[in-house]
């Protein structure tokens, strides 16, 4: 939510983020920030904006919302650097995704925002380009996908009128985040920078051990293992146990016996997790 200080819009540090992934028009920035402004949000991130940034038609767009969200807002060369400090990520799509994440919709994902703020936790809600929407390895960096159930028959939103109807439902939830509550760990939970680190030492080892060799199936494999562990909500002391893990099945054992490693390679699973043909 949003308070005032010296006559000024200060976001709270609980209220969720916006990141649009690729923006392609000034305009829609622009009409956005006016939505986000409307539901008491102001902080913005964009990534790899098309048409670059500063961008003079995104504030002409913005009118009243681009003193608080337009000349705040901060830009950033990947959706994973975007999203480093956050501890959740959603990510809205309307296409079917063969990944194995819960998908909730606006109600549920304005619950989820404000159980994250009651314990002091981050979020950010990811909006893709308004031509193709996120793609795969976006939406893989994500704990959840929020779809906006409309008329089936047409569908279709806006770039603005997306970020609206999520930010209308976070607004409704509540008029302020929800009260701290006592944590139940004594770490917090893992932030997506120390996620993505331990993704990709994950997957390093498994390209090394040759589990990952089967290059059409690479992507797919990589996206349904991010999605296992995202499932886990791993906290920090259980990433570095991870870490841990991993580098033991690597092969670095402190006697010097090598690991005995599993006979299981990726082609032996299919895009769901199910056995497959190779």
């Amino acid at each position: 939510m949003v308070r005032e200080r010296n006559g000024a819009a200060v976001s709270d540090i609980r209220s969720p983020v916006i990141v649009l992934v690729g923006p392609q028009m000034g305009e829609n920035v622009g009409a956005a920030a006016r939505a986000m402004l409307n539901c008491g949000l102001t902080e913005l991130r964009l990534v790899s904006p098309r048409d670059g940034w500063p961008n003079e038609r995104a504030q002409a767009m913005a009118t009243g919302a681009s003193l608080d969200v337009i000349d705040r807002a901060r830009v950033f060369e990947s959706t994973a650097a975007a999203v480093a400090d956050l501890h959740r990520v959603y990510a809205t799509t309307a296409r079917r995704r063969d990944m194995l994440k819960p998908a909730i919709g606006p109600r549920d994902l304005a619950s989820g925002i404000r159980d994250c703020a009651a314990e002091g936790l981050r979020s950010g809600v990811l909006f893709g380009p308004e031509r193709a929407g996120l793609d795969n390895d976006d939406v893989a960096l994500a704990s959840h996908i929020v779809h906006i159930p409309l008329n089936p028959g047409y569908s279709s939103l806006n770039l603005a009128q997306a970020v609206l109807l999520v930010g209308y439902a976070w607004f409704e939830a509540g008029s302020g985040p929800s009260a701290p509550r006592e944590q139940a760990s004594v770490t917090p939970p893992a932030t997506l920078a120390q996620l993505v680190n331990l993704f990709e030492h994950l997957e390093q080892e498994l390209d090394a051990s040759g589990f990952l060799r089967v290059a059409e199936k690479r992507g797919i494999m990589v996206r349904n293992l991010r999605s296992i562990l995202h499932r886990a909500e791993l906290r920090e002391h259980e990433v570095r146990a991870l870490h841990g893990v991993v580098s033991s099945l690597a092969g670095r054992r402190k006697d010097g016996r090598p690991v005995r490693q599993p006979a299981l390679t990726a082609e032996a699973i299919g895009e769901d997790g199910e056995s497959g043909s190779g």
